[in-house]
């Protein structure tokens, strides 16, 4: 949450969501060894799949629990109904440590976010 409340206050405006739903995650033994990107997946870095967006762009994803995560897009998906986000595995567990589905607000940030942590 800190987060998007400093980047409120940098940017000077507003951010709205650019999708609202769950997010879930896929990690490198259930998916391909290349994104569509064509980055390798990692299931350390903090990296999504969506179906709209740039690659190389980055999204702050809030969770629910009010945690969130900066992610670089580099693959396209989910595939499955009703998601909006796929997260590596390190995302996800920064968002929550045991969930496999989160609900989310995804905030886009643009290929140069300020810097978090």
């Amino acid at each position: 949450m800190f987060e998007l409340i400093a980047l409120m206050i940098l940017s000077q405006q507003p951010l709205q969501p650019v999708a609202e739903g769950v997010a879930s995650y896929y990690t490198v033994a259930s998916s391909s060894a290349l994104t569509a990107s064509g980055e390798p997946l990692r299931d350390d870095l903090l990296t999504c799949a969506m179906l709209d967006g740039e690659f190389g762009h980055y999204y702050l994803v809030l969770g629910e629990n009010g945690n969130s995560v900066v992610c670089k897009l580099n693959d396209r998906g989910p595939f499955a109904k009703n998601r909006v986000i796929d997260l590596s595995l390190a995302a996800m567990r920064r968002l929550d440590g045991e969930a496999g589905l989160v609900k989310v607000q995804i905030f886009h940030l643009g290929p140069n976010p300020p810097p978090f942590d």
